[in-house]
Parts: structure tokens; sequence; C-alpha cells
């Protein structure tokens, strides 16, 4: 489930609305280890949306 995350995660990065939605998705669907891993990644992948990844983490987890 963490690469298939990944995967939507970049097809959608070229709108913010849609990322933080897909993001919030995918955070609720992993288990906490693969969770820290998706945050992880993501802020490393998109820190143009690091204020978006943090807030959306922080609300999940």
């Amino acid at each position: 489930m963490l690469e298939f995350s990944k995967k939507i995660l970049g097809k959608v990065s070229f709108d913010k609305k849609l990322f933080r939605k897909e993001l919030h998705k995918c955070a609720t669907w992993l288990n906490n280890k693969e969770g820290i891993s998706l945050k992880i990644w993501a802020l490393g992948t998109f820190a143009h949306y690091k204020d978006t990844i943090l807030e959306v983490f922080d609300q999940v987890y």
C-alpha cells in the first residue's frame, strides 16, 4: 500500500488541493510504520508542500 500511495501522490502533485486530499486518504490507510515512511518520503520528494504534509500528518497521527 505504501508504494501505491507514492505512485498516487506523484500523479496528483500538480494540484495542492488534490495532493492534500490524496495524502490524507493515504495516511489513514497506512499503519504507523508505513505512515512515518510516507511522511519522510513526501517531505523529501515534495518539499514545496512541506506545510501541507506536516499539517495532514499532525491531523492523522
